[in-house]
């Protein structure tokens, strides 16, 4: 496996790729879109920090690649809907420079509170102004913090710990959770409303993107100081700017920018009362050492073992939790490949229902195994765990997950269930023993079938002789039956036949079979 460092990296986290079994690497650094382009195509990962832009053209010319590896928190550089729609799984570390971030923060809000780097630069040139730079406490004022995630959560605690008031807005974490914490949940503009401190650690997306605009300035205290130590593009550099000028904002601090390096015509640049740094919030050395060597592990676990941490665009999978989902997976997969072929109408949403102890666990996986069955059914392009949703939409396929925790004949029942035009067709698995994947329902008939190989669904009424008439038909073509499963609604009703044959019949042999008497319709299911 080849594994490409295009960025800067700490020697410690080479060591960890270089020591792994059957992993060579390569370190080639300062790459434009277009140099990386060119050799991309064949290693398996690529490790990055924010310097490297991994473009959809990047992604394209990647044929071998399986992951790529972001030594920090945001993948704003890397096309993570290109990427996924290939099959490459995308990591981040988001906990490694989370101390780092957060005590930046820290730094800048004293920075501003106290007007440091001003005053600092005074001294440099020898003059004494200390009546020029009156500051303020942090002590007893109201620090409203959007987004208290890993480094939005230290902050609030450092915060608390300074004796401050710390309010947050964040629609993923309950009151009840956050008073847990000492901190107050509020809304956005509330936040606004109250706060003498507000600092953003979220991450950018459409939701997010220019969340502190000219409009949001305008409901803030007058005199309120400003932080953004996460992603730029968060604030809006020229209403920020505006606002300092004003006075309505009485000081920011900036570490993150819309475009990086920064340029002389950005707005924020010049203004006495902004404090500005090149995105210096993991910049310690600590935090690289602990992104790289948290990247380099999670790139070997994954080439190695197929172990996902820290993905961003697919369910991460630890080892161990890999070793009991594994068995569900492959059942998943078989389920979802023998859904597909036995449908008998257009897939246009697919039910996906959990019962028993498999609920425990964190589903997702297994959805995505069972996607990528149903696609490989159809599809000649590769599919994976990765791409399979992506592929699904385009295609207009929906599903849906439904968890039932009690339990009825087995300790974890997997069903597929998909309905239209008046008609339905459900199947249901699970497995013997733990490991082994057996199918036990085919719409209305029970069953025992082990979901591989080449297996023939003969739809037929239960009459004598039935079954003695395929077996003989099969046998004067040489070709031999495995095993066999028989499923009947009731006595002398409708029944399934299903064989697992040694050869693939040809097309005229399941037309024969499909004339046989009582036999209504033959298919042939290929797993």
């Amino acid at each position: 496996m080849k594994v490409l460092v295009s960025d800067e990296f700490s020697p410690q986290g080479l060591e960890i790729l270089q020591k792994a079994k059957g992993v060579e690497v390569d370190v080639k650094t300062g790459l434009s879109p277009d140099e990386l382009r060119k050799i991309i195509g064949t290693y398996d990962a690529l490790i990055i920090r924010s310097a490297s832009k991994v473009t959809a053209d990047v992604i394209e010319a990647a044929t071998n690649l399986k992951v790529i590896g972001r030594a920090g928190v945001g993948v704003d550089n890397v096309d993570v809907p290109a990427a996924s729609k290939k099959g490459i799984v995308v990591m981040n570390t988001p906990g490694g420079n989370s101390m780092a971030a957060a005590e930046h923060t820290i730094a800048l809000m004293f920075s501003i509170a106290r007007s440091v780097p001003q005053a600092a630069v005074t001294m440099w040139d020898k003059k004494w102004e200390k009546k020029r730079f009156m500051g303020m406490e942090v002590f007893g004022k109201t620090l409203g913090v959007i987004g208290i995630g890993n480094i939005g959560g230290i902050v609030a605690d450092r915060g608390l710990g300074l004796k401050m008031k710390v309010i947050a807005f964040d629609p993923f974490i309950t009151p009840e959770v956050a008073a847990q914490k000492g901190i107050e949940m509020v809304s956005l503009d509330e936040l606004f409303a109250r706060s003498d401190f507000i600092t953003v650690h979220v991450p950018k997306t459409k939701e997010t993107e220019n969340i502190i605009d000219a409009k949001a300035i305008s409901k803030m205290k007058d005199g309120v100081m400003i932080i953004n130590c996460a992603r730029g593009g968060i604030i809006d550099e020229k209403a920020l700017a505006d606002a300092c000028r004003s006075g309505k904002v009485r000081a920011a601090a900036v570490d993150v920018f819309t475009k990086e390096p920064t340029t002389p015509d950005n707005p924020l640049l010049g203004i006495e009362n902004i404090v500005c740094t090149p995105h210096l919030g993991a910049a310690t050395s600590e935090a690289q050492e602990n992104v790289a060597v948290e990247i380099a592990h999670q790139i070997v676990a994954y080439l190695t073992e197929g172990t996902v941490r820290n993905a961003v665009n697919v369910p991460s999978v630890d080892a161990q939790v890999l070793a009991t989902l594994g068995p569900f997976l492959n059942l998943g997969q078989k389920m979802g490949g023998f859904f597909a072929q036995t449908c008998p109408f257009p897939l246009k949403e697919l039910v996906i229902e959990y019962r028993g102890e498999v609920t425990a666990y964190n589903v997702a996986p297994i959805s995505s195994a069972i996607l990528v069955g149903v696609l490989k059914s159809h599809m000649d392009e590769q599919v994976n765990d990765v791409n399979a949703p992506f592929i699904a939409k385009e295609r207009g396929i929906t599903f849906k997950e439904v968890k039932v925790t009690e339990t009825a004949d087995f300790t974890s029942l997997v069903t597929l269930k998909a309905e239209a035009g008046g008609k339905s067709h459900v199947i249901a698995g699970t497995l013997f023993g733990k490991k082994e994947p057996r199918l036990v329902a085919v719409n209305e008939y029970l069953i025992e079938a082990i979901p591989t190989g080449n297996i023939l669904l003969v739809d037929t009424l239960d009459k004598p002789g039935v079954i003695g008439n395929i077996g003989a038909a099969l046998g004067k073509k040489e070709i031999n039956i495995g095993d066999m499963q028989f499923g009947r609604d009731k006595k002398g009703g409708k029944s399934l036949c299903i064989l697992h044959v040694d050869a693939i019949p040809t097309k005229d042999v399941l037309d024969e079979l499909g004339r046989l008497p009582h036999v209504n319709s033959v298919k042939l299911v290929q797993l």
